[in-house]
């Protein structure tokens, strides 16, 4: 007997496929590790140091569930927020928490709406189950809050995803204009905004956090500035009413007991947190210039990454990235035209940075002849 037969009808129409081929399946298949890893939008600087000895310290008590609540780490992050607990959902990173918003609000044949070549995450999602997705085109590099909002009110979408900072281009809206795009979401829509960049972006950029609105949930992560991505911490903040809804459809031991002493520690450490978003910052700045250096054109980036225009099309950048990664280089880029032009590079060490400048202006020059002599 075949196992679609046993699948439903739903999931034996999907096609066999994950958002993202790992760094660790693309070394296998290369059989030799990475010299520089700034493709997954990682923080190679990793945890604060108090959060690594929560870590330690809890794994001997790892023979224990983690608390179904999370409750001292859901107060923590309450407080650090000043909302209510109640207004709190934890889950495992935002991609686990995209999945069960999708499937509390979303029936076979509702509508969502999202970017063309945004965070795919979301779409996989919606596909599982039995959503229509409507996508809008990007406005100058940036996600266009108008256009969402216009195709969200023409198809009556049920959700609407939109990530401030974004992923996978590094650009943002200021508080205003998101705040704007929040008053404006309809009353039968719900309002998907993904922030797991906003502690690394500029000082304006995340609107005040209005707890009384039942129409916008705002993800969070440990998994960029906490340098947290191992573990899978992530949480929503929301209404309260709304928030609650999660415990019909959660893992409630989806979090460890490491993950919440982590995260936890990690969330306290605001000093830590100082310094990591400035040494993101001067690391953004060294590619940056390291893309000047070669000709190409790095887009304002207000995230761990920076989004470089290679000055030509899909089919150039794709063979720049090819010849990085057999560089030993991983990164990775945006998967729709005309973002495509572009290659991501996350922020890494001055090891890893000086990696990248010495295999750049060789991976350019092999996509040029390999291209016929097409400049980026």
């Amino acid at each position: 007997m075949s196992t679609d037969t046993r699948l439903t009808p739903l999931v034996a129409s999907l096609p066999a496929t994950v958002p993202f081929v790992g760094p660790e399946a693309q070394e296998r298949a290369r059989g030799r590790p990475f010299a520089a890893r700034l493709g997954a939008n990682e923080s190679v600087f990793g945890p604060s140091p108090n959060a690594i000895r929560a870590m330690q310290e809890a794994a001997a008590e790892t023979w224990m569930y983690g608390d179904p609540e999370a409750h001292d780490l859901r107060h923590a992050i309450a407080a650090h927020h000043g909302v209510g607990a109640d207004n709190i959902m934890l889950g495992e990173g935002i991609d686990g928490l995209l999945g069960l918003t999708v499937r509390l609000f979303m029936r076979p044949g509702d509508c969502a709406v999202t970017s063309a070549g945004a965070y795919p995450t979301f779409n996989y999602h919606v596909a599982g189950f039995g959503g229509t997705l409507h996508t809008v085109p990007y406005v100058k590099d940036c996600e266009d809050p108008a256009s969402l909002l216009a195709k969200a009110a023409e198809v009556d979408a049920k959700l609407i995803y939109i990530a401030n900072p974004d992923n996978p281009m590094g650009t943002w809206h200021d508080a205003a204009a998101m705040q704007a795009m929040i008053d404006a979401v309809p009353e039968t829509s719900m309002l998907i905004l993904d922030e797991a960049y906003v502690d690394l972006a500029p000082e304006g950029t995340a609107p005040d956090i209005d707890t009384t609105n039942p129409n916008v949930l705002r993800f969070r992560t440990f998994s960029k500035a906490h340098g947290l991505a191992g573990l899978r911490v992530g949480y929503v903040i929301g209404h309260a009413d709304v928030i609650a809804v999660y415990d019909r459809v959660r893992n409630h031991f989806g979090l460890g007991r490491v993950a919440q002493a982590g995260a936890l520690a990690a969330i306290q450490d605001e000093e830590w947190l100082a310094h990591i978003t400035k040494t993101v910052a001067r690391g953004r700045e060294a590619i940056a210039q390291i893309a000047r250096d070669n000709g190409l054109v790095p887009l304002t980036s207000a995230t761990n990454f920076v989004t470089v225009d290679c000055g030509a099309d899909g089919a150039f950048a794709r063979a720049v990235l090819a010849h990085l990664i057999e560089a030993g280089v991983f990164i990775r880029m945006p998967g729709i035209a005309p973002q495509d032009r572009c290659i991501r590079i996350g922020v890494g060490s001055d090891g890893d940075h000086a990696a990248l400048a010495a295999a750049l202006p060789t991976a350019l020059a092999k996509t040029r002849e390999d291209h016929g002599g097409q400049s980026g």
